[in-house]
């Protein structure tokens, strides 16, 4: 047996070394504590210092990145990526641009990318990397133009088979094209496989859009299954209104829930009809304004209510899935949506729920999945984009579709089988984070302490 206190003492260590990285300590101490029961049963972990290797990034990159406004206007921003650990394969992980961008939420993200990243099954490490650059009120020049300058140091750290880079919040299929066209002029090399997310006439993949959001829903139907029960007539809050929110109202509207809640950081939209078919598409149009608010939703679909300056969990629902940012929903928020009734929680978001909301769902045998799993589509058809890049071929929508469902199915199946196995049945969040782990732990002491 390992020695028991292995764990804590790292804990300790963690919160000495980095007390202001409260995203990246949250979202390490959670896998830590969830993954004591198999570090004790495997003295090999301490001896090459598994636990001690995984916290640390493999490489941190750190840049500045000038760009021009609109104005002629000279302006500087921080740029980042994150190389967290690379067992399984190349450095995947997206490219978030954001004011609140900094080394903790990006190390967090990294962390938790890894895991995620092992339960797809593909062979693909774990990455994030972005900026504080802001691209609300920002033009399609301002836009092209961080974009270039962004890429103009990014493009040494990475390639096909380092590190393939996506989308994530602030970062679409225009900003990847932008990104994409800057490596290849540079590189003289058109490496289609080095970014995801791509446009599907140069490189992208069916549905990659839509990817994070319909996994969600997929993983969703397989919890609901496990409950004998159902997601048709179901009605559902989400929070978001970008790619992540609609491809999530797109697959659940078609299955038969109802979804009656957006959201953005103005307040929340309540549809009491239910957001689907054109009222879905225009979750677009408000992600592709750069006004990062969703009030115009109302002024448009008469009958939706704006709630200004609050969040959508007050609403009454059966399921809740916050699809925006980390840590959205709150222990007070958790409180509320229990008290309404809520059935079954799904993080879409990455840690989308604060360590006492996760609590309060988890005490209350709510059914909750964490984002590493339950969000994983997104990455693994980022997966399948890098193999279609790979073959010189694409794969139909269908066909996609297919391949990402069965994905899903495949993470819900060890992460429920894992919890069962360490005795916490119905625990998503000790069983993905156990069956995460393992994967990357066993890749690491196959390859040794380099």
């Amino acid at each position: 047996m390992a020695n028991e206190h292995y764990i804590d003492g790292l804990i300790a260590e963690l919160k000495a070394k980095w007390p202001w990285e409260t995203e990246f300590i949250q979202a390490a101490v959670e896998v830590l504590e969830s993954v004591k029961p198999v570090v004790a049963q495997h003295p090999e972990y301490e001896k090459y210092r598994i636990v001690d290797r995984m916290i640390i990034p493999e490489r941190v990159i750190i840049f500045s990145v000038p760009w021009r406004d609109d104005k002629g206007e000279y302006q500087v921003n921080q740029g980042f990526r994150v190389q967290y650990n690379s067992a399984l394969g190349p450095y995947k992980g997206g490219l978030r641009f954001h004011p609140s961008v900094n080394l903790s939420i990006l190390k967090f993200l990294g962390f938790e990318q890894t895991f995620k990243n092992a339960l797809t099954g593909l062979p693909m490490g774990g990455g994030k990397g972005g900026s504080d650059f802001n691209p609300k009120g920002r033009s399609s020049e301002e836009m092209m133009n961080f974009c270039q300058s962004y890429m103009r140091e990014l493009f040494r750290h990475i390639g096909p088979d380092t590190d393939v880079p996506a989308g994530d919040i602030g970062v679409g299929g225009r900003e990847i094209g932008y990104l994409l066209g800057t490596y290849k002029k540079i590189t003289r090399d058109f490496q289609g496989g080095v970014l995801t997310g791509k446009n599907v006439n140069w490189g992208g993949s069916l549905i990659r859009p839509e990817a994070t959001g319909f996994g969600a829903v997929y993983f969703l139907q397989e919890m609901l299954d496990k409950k004998g029960d159902s997601i048709e007539g179901k009605t559902i809050a989400l929070s978001g209104f970008g790619n992540v929110t609609w491809g999530t109202a797109l697959k659940a509207s078609e299955l038969g829930a109802k979804v009656v809640t957006i959201a953005g950081p103005d307040g929340y939209i309540y549809d009491k009809d239910g957001i689907s078919g054109e009222k879905v598409e225009f979750l677009l149009s408000l992600r592709s304004s750069n006004q990062d608010i969703v009030k115009p939703y109302a002024d448009k679909f008469p009958g939706a209510q704006f709630v200004p300056g609050k969040r959508p969990w007050e609403v009454k629902c059966d399921i809740a899935m916050p699809c925006a940012f980390q840590n959205e929903m709150s222990g007070d928020d958790a409180k509320a949506l229990l008290s309404n009734g809520v059935k079954y929680v799904v993080e879409v978001s990455n840690m989308g729920c604060t360590p006492e909301a996760m609590e309060t769902f988890v005490g209350n045998k709510v059914p909750f999945a964490p984002g590493k799993a339950a969000n994983a589509g997104g990455v693994a058809t980022s997966g399948l984009e890098m193999s279609q890049n790979s073959l010189r071929l694409q794969w139909t929508e269908s066909e996609v579709d297919a391949r990402l469902h069965q994905i899903m199915k495949t993470i819900h199946r060890n992460a429920y089988d894992t919890a069962k196995d360490y005795g916490v049945e119905g625990n998503y969040v000790v069983g993905a984070n156990i069956a995460g782990f393992i994967k990357v732990a066993n890749a690491m002491v196959g390859q040794g302490v380099i």
